[in-house]
This record gives C-alpha cells, sequence and structure tokens, in this order.
C-alpha cells in the first residue's frame, strides 16, 4: 500500500534533484527547468499531505475530503506559469544582448 511517507520521499527526491540541477547549471533554460522541478515537487508534498491529513467533514449525510491541498496546489501551478513566461523573456533578452544563454554571462549585460 502507497502511504504518505512514500509520496514525501519521491518529492524529497523531486525537490534534491531541482536543487542540484538549479545551483550547478550554467544554461538559463535548465535553471528554469529545475526551478520548475522543485514547484512541482512541492505540488506533491501538498496534494499528499492534504490526502493523508485532511480531516473529513460531514456535509449532507456523506463524506466529503475538505479540497484545501488541491486549491493551494492550483495556486502554485499559476505561479509557475507566470514564473515561465517572465523566464522565458529574460531568456530572450540575453540571447539578443549578448548571443547566449548562459547564466555566468547575463552580469556582462549592457543596455
Amino acid at each position: 500500500m502507497i502511504g504518505l511517507d512514500h509520496f514525501l520521499v519521491l518529492s524529497a527526491v523531486l525537490f534534491s534533484i531541482g536543487l542540484y540541477g538549479a545551483l550547478t547549471r550554467k544554461n538559463a533554460i535548465a535553471v528554469l527547468m529545475s526551478i520548475e522541478l522543485l514547484f512541482n515537487a512541492v505540488n506533491v508534498a501538498v496534494v499528499a499531505m492534504a490526502r493523508y491529513t485532511t480531516p473529513v467533514a460531514l456535509a449532507a449525510e456523506r463524506l466529503e475530503t475538505l479540497l484545501t491541498g488541491q486549491v493551494f496546489a492550483l495556486f502554485i501551478v499559476t505561479v509557475a506559469a507566470a514564473e515561465v513566461a517572465l523566464g522565458l523573456a529574460i531568456v530572450i533578452m540575453m540571447y539578443r544582448n549578448t548571443g547566449s544563454v548562459h547564466v555566468d554571462e547575463a552580469s556582462s549585460m549592457r543596455r
């Protein structure tokens, strides 16, 4: 049976891979993909915690689970979509100014 601990271990592994990728990559697109992996790891943890720890509400004589974790995950996905749009705009600007998308060349960008 798959329990909460399995989901939390999966989330920790995804978060570790994303953190490693964000700290070690020079390519800006790879860094953005690693940040998305971090967001997805948090989403897995939030939804799993909501599924396994949220109390069950008695509504209209039937049991319903509260959807607070899932709603919070929707907000995280919305923020991630905005981050992708802004990040890609920054990457395009970096490429136009420097001819490269390496993060270490971003400090040499001048107007």
